[in-house]
């Protein structure tokens, strides 16, 4: 199997050095070694920056991320906090919809008054619904991300 260096790692998956270094320490990725002074890594180290970096925009702490990789460094996804994070992200594209919409209908309604446009009314009672259900969800304590013994 041929390894990585460092600066290979870096350059194939626009991860600087230094944070590579950083994921090694917080326990997310393995180095296999040493070439003189410069880091090791076997070729699965890009697959697991990827799943990093997806965690990472699905709003995941790195230690989070770290508890999926399993002893020899392949994932073991927790399927129930995944889905519960894509409800969560679920929620805020319709909120953020919503504020879209409203926003371009507030600049474009032709009504003297928004408060008497009917479609603006339409748009604020969404937004509130919205808000109400993110207050219980919020309400219920959150599922971690552990996997499974």
């Amino acid at each position: 199997m041929r390894m990585l260096d460092i600066g290979e790692v870096a350059a194939e998956s626009g991860v600087s050095a230094s944070a590579l270094r950083h994921y090694e320490a917080a326990g997310l990725i393995a180095s296999a070694g040493r070439h003189g002074l410069r880091r090791q890594f076997p070729p699965q180290v890009l697959m697991q920056l990827q799943l990093i970096a997806m965690g990472k925009a699905a709003g995941f702490s790195l230690e989070e991320i770290a508890s999926v990789f399993g002893q020899d460094g392949m994932p073991e996804l927790p399927r129930a906090a995944l889905h519960q994070k894509a409800d969560v992200i679920e929620r805020t594209i319709m909120k953020l919809a919503t504020l879209r919409d409203t926003l371009r209908h507030v600049a474009e309604c032709p009504a003297p008054s928004h408060l008497d446009c009917p479609t603006f009314r339409g748009l604020m009672e969404n937004a509130s619904r919205l808000s109400r259900v993110t207050a219980r969800k919020r309400a219920k304590p959150p599922k971690t991300l552990k996997r499974p013994a």
